[in-house]
């Protein structure tokens, strides 16, 4: 049996190692490994895709092993697992607390902030912050309502990818 993933890592020293000694330790033959480090994402991570087989319980056992490290796993044999959603949102986050913000979409079902851009203004009315979450794939939109309903309950102005 073969898997073809497709991983993000950040762009940090001895990540892709990380990734290969769970496979190597529970025995999966690493068949390919394409690890480009000048073609990031918007984040600054790397897509990492790895070909690796073995027999059916091998290869599961390697994938809660990545689960269990929090390597974020994308794809699987071209099936998304997981996706990023952006949206901006305006208004006085400084002071209602971006820790609480990120908590509460932290909280929703399948949802993750993976990314944090924070602009302050003046203003504080008009300071906004772009977050990046990875979600479930499948729930966008629901997801989507959900950060809406946690933007109109603090008062921000949520301007969602479209």
């Amino acid at each position: 049996m073969r898997f073809n993933l497709v991983l993000d890592l950040p762009d940090v020293p001895g990540q892709l190692l990380e990734v290969l000694e769970p496979m190597g330790r529970l025995g999966a033959n690493i068949v390919a490994v394409i690890h480009q480090r000048d073609v990031k994402t918007e984040r600054g991570t790397v897509p990492v895709q790895i070909t690796i087989e073995g027999d059916k319980e091998t290869l599961d056992m390697v994938m809660d092993a990545l689960e269990a490290k929090d390597i974020q796993i994308m794809a699987v044999d071209g099936v998304l697992r997981k996706e990023q959603i952006t949206t901006i949102l305006v208004g006085d986050i400084v002071e209602e607390d971006v820790k609480e913000t990120v908590t509460l979409l932290n909280q929703l079902e399948g949802v993750k902030v993976a990314d944090l851009d924070l602009k302050m203004s003046d203003d504080p009315k008009n300071s906004a912050t772009k977050m990046v979450m990875e979600a479930d794939f499948g729930h966008k939109k629901k997801i989507l309502k959900s950060i809406k309903e946690v933007g109109d309950q603090k008062g921000f102005l949520v301007i969602n990818e479209v």
